[in-house]
């Protein structure tokens, strides 16, 4: 029987880091996001994930930055509200370690991506929930989406690099109601 954990957002963050003017890393994650992921007889090399992003969320700590990701040199966000993930197989890497092959979709442009997940212990929290933690890291270019934007720099290079890392640390929670109905 499969289980369908939910991301818990109080206790998640869906991030990422992006180097600027080929010296300093600037980190941003996003504030609103849902997800499951399916779980059938425990076996993580059978699940199923899927997550949504809602790209106006946004946080670089830099308010003019933010709203210059949202607009349609980066994000589009009024266009395209939302960032998905869905996965299409997973990948035993030895010990709690898995990676997720699957499709990611920005500003309507769906492309292949694998991100290397650690899956925590299972544990059950004081209401009665199971829950289990996922570390996920990937990294993208960021034009293969069409976030083409940059700007050349006098001494040479570019201001934005393409290459994007994610870094995402979801705490995912099975409801007690469902355990009890798969047990």
């Amino acid at each position: 029987m499969a289980e369908t954990f939910k991301i818990d957002p109080a206790h998640s963050s869906i991030g990422f880091t992006v180097k600027h003017m080929m010296v300093t890393t600037v980190r941003g994650r996003f504030g609103e996001f849902a997800g499951t992921v399916e779980l059938p007889d425990g076996d993580p090399t059978q699940a199923r994930a899927e997550f949504t992003i809602q790209a106006a969320s946004i946080d670089t700590g830099v308010a003019q930055r933010d709203e210059h990701l949202r607009s349609a040199d980066f994000f589009d966000a009024a266009q395209h509200p939302e960032l998905s993930y869905r996965s299409s197989e997973i990948h035993a890497l030895g010990g709690d370690r898995y990676r997720a092959d699957g499709e990611l979709t920005i500003r309507g442009v769906t492309k292949p991506i694998s991100l290397e997940i650690e899956l925590g212990e299972r544990v059950r929290d004081p209401w009665g929930n199971d829950r289990v933690g996922l570390e996920v890291r990937g990294k993208l270019n960021r034009k293969a989406w069409g976030l083409n934007w940059n700007q050349a720099l006098e001494a040479g290079g570019m201001l934005v690099s393409e290459e994007v890392k994610l870094e995402i640390e979801a705490a995912m929670v099975l409801n007690q109601a469902q355990a009890e109905v798969a047990a």
